[in-house]
């Protein structure tokens, strides 16, 4: 293709890696120029997804064998902890490629945080220190002038564009958060594990990591910068018998005399024109279904029942908006791009 911003797909045996290729394969900027796998290197993409047996695809190969000086921007979809050193690697020979990266070791502003919740010292600190929060709505201008985007987790993306303008609004109280999450499986990546089993994880609901899961930092260090202190939040992961979906209910205390109209209408203005971002009128409820397999997200808001609070509840895909196609929408402002070039996707219903 002429023109085309060639890519190069770190960990493309994912499901994070595997959506992103089947979104980017269709984007008319892009040309997939190489895909990485360890494991699978020297398969054909069909091999591994026979999803994608459809389009015409470069072999797999190992990291180590890619020639990153041939692409202009990497996608990451590594497990944490793999991705640091290797993107180090690639910017240090490669300073003019561009990296957007769906791993969590970017995400955490300060490397001691990072060491607390992933268990070792951040291996590129100088790197940690010029990467860009991805989360589109937030961080746009930063975004467009960066070459290392940190994509947020799907968690966080969820619940971040949900609390972000309320917090910094004021009309409810930081430091009351309480994040009831529901992810559907694909959220616990593709290695085999006993409880993703269909036996183990089907008919059933479970919750995980429960007041330690390593998404709660993100959050509370993008809720605590808009709330101008440090703070926590409360969150509980469930893992949900579907391939993929995310909803979020997140309940909180109204301030100032605040109403749950109020902040819907805080919500509304927020996302006013935003492409991706949908407040739902009063009484309209969110559901996985409307956004399934599109970069789109739901939001809603509630009055409790209970004097003084309100519930929030927000939805989308967590392989879509939640990584893959927030991945899109970032790489897309760092190459100058219209935003939702290749994002057009209604969600898949039924």
């Amino acid at each position: 293709m002429d023109n085309s911003v060639r890519i190069g797909v770190l960990g493309a045996s994912g499901y994070t890696g595997a959506d992103l290729i089947r979104l980017a394969a269709l984007h008319p900027a892009i040309e997939i120029a190489s895909v990485t796998a360890n494991t699978y290197a020297g398969k054909t993409m069909a091999e591994v997804f026979p999803h994608l047996s459809f389009i015409s695809l470069p072999r797999l190969t190992k990291v180590e064998d890619a020639d990153w000086s041939k692409v202009d921007a990497v996608f990451c979809g590594l497990p944490h902890g793999t991705t640091q050193e290797i993107i180090s690697e690639i910017l240090t020979e490669n300073p003019a490629v561009k990296v957007v990266d769906m791993s969590a070791d970017f995400r955490l502003r300060d490397p001691e945080t990072y060491k607390t919740w992933y268990g070792h010292e951040h291996r590129a600190p100088k790197l940690q220190d010029e990467a860009v929060y991805g989360l589109t709505e937030h961080y746009r201008e930063a975004i467009k002038d960066s070459r290392l985007v940190a994509c947020p987790g799907c968690y966080p993306t969820a619940s971040l564009l949900a609390l972000l303008p309320i917090v910094a609004s004021g009309e409810v109280v930081a430091d009351d958060i309480v994040i009831d999450a529901k992810s559907g499986v694909s959220g616990a990546g593709r290695s085999p594990k006993q409880n993703t089993l269909f036996t183990e994880a089907g008919e059933g609901l479970s919750p995980y990591a429960v007041a330690e899961h390593r998404h709660a930092p993100e959050i509370e260090q993008e809720v605590s910068k808009v709330a101008g202190r440090s703070l926590y939040v409360n969150f509980t992961p469930h893992l949900i018998p579907m391939s993929r979906g995310e909803l979020c209910s997140i309940y909180v205390r109204l301030e100032g005399g605040a109403t749950a109209a109020d902040l819907r209408k805080t919500l509304s203005d927020a996302y006013a024109g935003e492409p991706f971002v949908h407040v739902l009128p009063e009484g309209t409820l969110p559901q996985t279904q409307a956004v399934r397999g599109s970069n789109h997200v739901q939001i809603a808001v509630f009055a409790d029942r209970i004097p003084g609070r309100a519930i929030v509840i927000s939805t989308l895909d967590n392989l879509v908006k939640g990584s893959a196609g927030q991945a899109i929408q970032n790489f897309n402002l760092m190459f100058g791009l219209t935003e939702t070039t290749g994002l057009g996707q209604l969600a898949l219903f039924p």
